[in-house]
């Protein structure tokens, strides 16, 4: 899982002001990749469950979708921007994250 301090690293953030801030980003952002990849993660410190069922340590991918969130939600903090034309980022988030989905058959 990602920390604080990378975290601060990838937004460019050197203070201490917004810790709360960006700890909550990291939280939220990790319970959206639980929510739309329909998964669990454990920490890779702990073994995964017997049976495994949709549990999984994160990956590379996994933190690496977290960072884009939380770069995107501490550059937009508001949940409309107006004046401007806005779009998702192609091939972002998503890409990274399909992989990991569960899905129920």
């Amino acid at each position: 899982m990602i920390d604080l301090a990378t975290a601060k690293n990838h937004l460019r953030v050197d203070g201490n002001d917004e810790d709360a801030l960006i700890q909550l980003y990291l939280e939220a952002a990790f319970d959206t990749f639980e929510t739309w990849t329909n998964r669990q993660l454990v920490a890779d410190s702990d073994p995964l469950p017997d049976p495994v069922g949709n549990a999984l340590h994160a990956t590379r991918s996994i933190d690496q979708g977290v960072l884009l969130l939380v770069g995107h939600w501490y550059a937009n903090r508001e949940a409309v921007v107006s004046g401007t034309i806005t779009s998702e980022m192609p091939m972002a988030t998503r890409a990274l994250w399909m992989p990991h989905r569960w899905v129920n058959l």
